[in-house]
């Protein structure tokens, strides 16, 4: 299984240190050259690797963490994004309904990764949180899950585990996914809540 992350701002640099953390490895790419970054990339951590836009499109499970105004020029990567996972960490907020066709934002996105299963994850958090080691007394930091796609959902979901968050799963992007999304100038129920999981 192979990972990446497109974005490299401050959701993508703490998605990045979760990776680090875990020795696992993983791409990151923006619209810039992969120079550009580079040693950002490697304070990190080695197994945090640049990668040309192209090329970090190429994984198997890919988190979205642009702003959602620059999710379609990321689409435009591949002409399809058949068999592949997407995680939309982007958040619309002061995005005008009317803009979203009525929609909740996650299904705009999905609209724009053709054939890719798409799941609404990891952006409830702010960046400072996100990128902090997610075990904290004795309970592990949770993250909510919401996709129209049962096993993507579980895909991910053991994802975050590996990377030793808790997740929650919400249900489809039109319910439970509705509670971690922005709607104009308002924020979802769950947005900003850290919460923890203990066993």
């Amino acid at each position: 299984m192979s990972y990446s992350i497109i974005g490299f701002g401050k959701i993508g640099q703490a998605l990045a240190n979760a990776f680090a953390r875990k020795g696992i490895q993983v791409s990151v790419a923006t619209t810039r050259d992969p120079e550009a970054f580079a040693s950002a990339a490697a304070a990190i951590g080695p197994t945090v690797r640049p990668a040309k836009l192209a090329d970090a499109a190429k994984a198997d499970i890919i988190f979205l963490a642009v702003r959602f105004e620059s999710h379609p020029d990321v689409a435009k990567a591949l002409p399809s994004w058949q068999g592949k996972t997407i995680i939309d960490t982007t958040n619309a907020y002061g995005v005008a309904a009317e803009t979203l066709g009525g929609q909740p934002s996650a299904r705009v996105v999905s609209q724009a990764f053709a054939g890719g299963k798409l799941v609404k994850g990891f952006n409830h958090l702010p960046a400072a949180a996100l990128g902090q080691d997610p075990a904290v007394h004795g309970g592990r930091r949770v993250v909510f899950l919401a996709s129209d796609d049962d096993a993507a959902a579980a895909e991910v979901g053991a994802l975050a585990e590996t990377l030793g968050f808790a997740p929650i799963k919400l249900g489809g992007l039109s319910e439970g996914g509705l509670l971690v999304q922005a709607r104009g100038n308002s924020w979802g129920q769950l947005i900003f809540k850290d919460l923890f999981k203990f066993s």
